[in-house]
């Protein structure tokens, strides 16, 4: 077997892997400079620029690109699509390329992906991108007409994490319920029932638990209030809600070892901010246990913020009633998406069409 090739784009850096035989052979975190970036007008005019780094990553490794066997991009901002591994197509590329549904760095992982699989006549493959959307029609509704809830979460990591616990427990992930909870930067929580992610408390939306950086729920009349009072526009808007609130807002700060610390040698402030994420991520967890009707087989907490013994135990406390909680701290997104193309090389499942 050959090697697959792993290109996971983000705003400021991209992460490359090269995989061989289900074992990780080298893997770089490629940053770039605000210098190298701003001559660029456009995200997709980095293109030609990130893939030269990409081809000097595969010349520091003596690897040509006729060793690939396939290469894996990670998911942009496209139509939505159940969970799977997908063949990067010319409609997937062509959405990507103009934005048609946002752009982001992630945007350029599959049109990078297909760009050097085309070279050599091989596959290019997204998996599990995070616009998934398998949530059942009833969680769609919001209450009030005009705006539907949608299902924004952490998909490659949690369905990583989920597959892997079903595996642990001699299981497969078709076969159990789960609820899982991506602890990081952002925070959410998804119902998974028998292979499928029916809903989900999306984070980005202004949903669920605070966490570093993210409001999560917000008392709508008071949150409207200060947007009438400080003139924002939606911009602004987002920007409190993703990326100005939680701990952030609080504390002013986003280090959560910093903050754990800080709560632990006593400093009250710190530690009741931290307990009330706590609390919020375990009301979140029981939130979606009932979407799942109390049949849950596993609670599983992942990202980064689950290496935290005081916020596992915290969050534990409240919700091992429920069911067993299995700890899968941090995440292996590149991993992910190298398993995921594995399982279509190796004719586990099928590769799914965009």
């Amino acid at each position: 077997m050959g090697y697959v090739l792993v290109i996971n784009p983000g705003s400021t850096s991209s992460k490359i892997a090269l995989f061989k035989d289900g074992g990780l052979i080298n893997e770089k975190s490629i940053r770039y400079t605000n210098e190298e970036l701003s001559i660029y007008e456009s995200i997709f005019d980095q293109k030609d620029f990130r893939k030269s780094r990409i081809d000097d990553f595969l010349a520091e490794n003596g690897i040509t690109k006729n060793d690939l066997i396939a290469v894996v991009g990670r998911g942009g901002l496209m139509k939505a699509v159940e969970g799977g591994t997908y063949i990067v197509n010319d409609t997937m590329v062509k959405d990507l390329s103009e934005g048609k549904y946002g752009m982001h760095a992630s945007n350029l992982g599959a049109v990078l992906a297909k760009e050097v699989a085309d070279e050599i006549g091989i596959k290019a493959y997204i998996v599990d991108p995070v616009i998934i959307d398998e949530m059942q029609d009833i969680a769609r509704i919001s209450g009030l007409k005009g705006i539907e809830r949608r299902s924004v979460f952490h998909a490659l990591n949690q369905k990583s994490v989920a597959r892997k616990v079903a595996e642990q427990k001699n299981k497969q992930y078709g076969e159990v319920n789960l609820i899982v909870a991506h602890l990081g930067g952002g925070i959410s929580i998804g119902a998974h029932e028998k292979g499928k992610v029916i809903d989900v408390i999306n984070g980005i939306d202004g949903e669920g638990p605070y966490s570093p950086e993210r409001t999560g729920t917000l008392p709508l009349i008071d949150f409207a209030q200060l947007i009438i009072n400080e003139k924002l526009n939606i911009e602004q808007v987002k920007k409190i809600l993703a990326g100005h609130g939680g701990i952030q807002s609080y504390l002013n700060d986003i280090d959560m070892i910093n903050v754990e610390n800080r709560a632990l040698a006593g400093e009250a402030e710190y530690k009741k901010y931290l307990d009330g994420m706590c609390y919020q991520i375990a009301k979140g967890i029981g939130e979606m246990s009932v979407v799942l009707k109390g049949n849950v087989d596993y609670i599983v907490l992942t990202g980064g913020i689950s290496y935290s013994e005081y916020v596992v135990q915290s969050v534990k406390e409240h919700v091992q009633f429920i069911s067993e909680v299995v700890v899968m701290p941090g995440e292996e997104e590149m991993r992910a998406l190298y398993e995921g193309t594995k399982r279509v090389l190796d004719g586990i499942e099928a590769a799914k069409i965009y």
